[in-house]
């Protein structure tokens, strides 16, 4: 059945509330960030309620952008949009690419408030709110702007640091333990947690392991169940000097299988990015998690954790060269989610995370 959207909202707050919801549809896959707007009448005399005249979000480069399809949409509907608010997620662009400006389009259309929740900072496309403004519409931000920009993290970090956005899986034992004192690790975490990573799988362009990890447990890093479609399958990396049996599960489909020939995260993200790799997720094992994590390089942590003690066993986090509790590599916890049996952690960048301090990421090498 089609989503019913409301007719009406009783604030700015729920129209931008309303305006990510519409944004979330959008390809997370998709070089262009994921957008959504929603138009409101003008306010009348007596307050209240506020018509939506119309609403859309982005599908895609090449596609209509969220202003514009919401434009649409009120005309088709016989709307009049002069004087109206438009609401939308990331500041109106400025640039004329495949489309046309959003901004110069909420001017012909008559529009006489802007409300966005993000700052645009690709120097290319930004600009919309001083050009706006400058033709005498009022323009205000940081409506929802955390939603917002939890919602374009990977957009925000391909733009303004140039590289992909790094998740790094992990999935341990109550005590950090990725397998037990005989090398047996199938399966620690349940059923409902494997389900929900294929999941986030679908969602990444890249799923990378160390040479190790993939002689010891010949992953296929495909994504499985949830609807997987040949679309939704990632680029499968192997990061390290080995080399990679010719029989190796990840060579199932030469055309996603990827060896990058390094040590160095940074090297491998930047082979990566040239690649057009927006999302990577870092799947292990511990020597890799740990070289990323030194050089600053993980921008989010997905945690499943089993409530299964070990004692012994490999950790899932090799050295992170830390003498001192002071030095803790910290991170900042975003949500917590049952999964069957076990949790999902899923961490931050923290003002005191070592990705937060980085500047041009060290160069740090993992072990053959």
């Amino acid at each position: 059945m089609p989503i019913q959207e409301p007719t009406r909202v009783d604030t700015v707050d729920a129209a931008m509330q309303l305006a990510l919801s519409l944004a979330a549809r959008g390809p997370a896959r998709d070089p262009n960030p994921q957008v959504g707007c929603v138009l409101l009448a003008p306010p009348s005399g007596a307050g209240g309620p506020r018509r939506i005249l119309g609403s859309g979000h982005h599908r895609g480069a090449g596609t209509p952008h969220a202003e514009a399809a919401a434009l649409d949409a009120a005309r088709a509907s016989g709307a009049d949009v002069r004087g109206a608010t438009a609401v939308v997620t990331l500041e109106p662009c400025a640039h004329s690419g495949r489309t046309p400006s959003c901004a110069d389009a909420l001017l012909h259309a008559g529009v006489a408030e802007v409300v966005y929740a993000v700052a645009d900072p690709n120097p290319i496309a930004s600009g919309g709110a001083a050009r706006l403004r400058a033709h005498g519409v009022s323009v205000s931000t940081g409506t929802r702007q955390v939603e917002a920009e939890s919602l374009l993290r990977v957009w925000l970090v391909n733009v303004t640091e140039r590289r992909p956005f790094v998740t790094l899986k992990l999935a341990s034992t109550l005590d950090g333990r990725v397998a037990a004192a005989d090398g047996s690790s199938q399966w620690i975490t349940s059923e409902a947690a494997r389900a929900h990573a294929h999941g986030r799988r679908a969602e990444a362009c890249a799923i990378l392991v160390g040479t190790g990890t993939q002689h010891a447990d010949d992953p296929s890093l495909s994504v499985r169940g949830v609807a997987a479609t040949d679309a939704s399958q990632p680029l499968r990396v192997v990061m390290g000097l080995r080399e990679v049996d010719e029989d190796a599960a990840v060579r199932a489909d030469p055309e996603l299988f990827v060896h990058l020939r390094t040590h160095d995260p940074v090297d491998a993200l930047e082979r990566l990015q040239a690649r057009g790799v927006r999302h990577v997720i870092v799947e292990g094992g511990p020597t890799i998690a740990a070289a990323f994590l030194r050089a600053g390089l993980v921008d989010e942590i997905d945690a499943y954790v089993a409530p299964i003690l070990l004692g012994d066993g490999a950790s899932s986090v090799a050295s992170l060269d830390v003498g001192s509790l002071r030095d803790a590599n910290r991170w900042t916890t975003d949500s917590v989610h049952p999964l069957g049996v076990d949790t999902l952690i899923r961490l931050v960048r923290g003002a005191e995370s070592p990705a937060a301090h980085v500047h041009g990421a060290a160069r740090v090498g993992v072990a053959a």
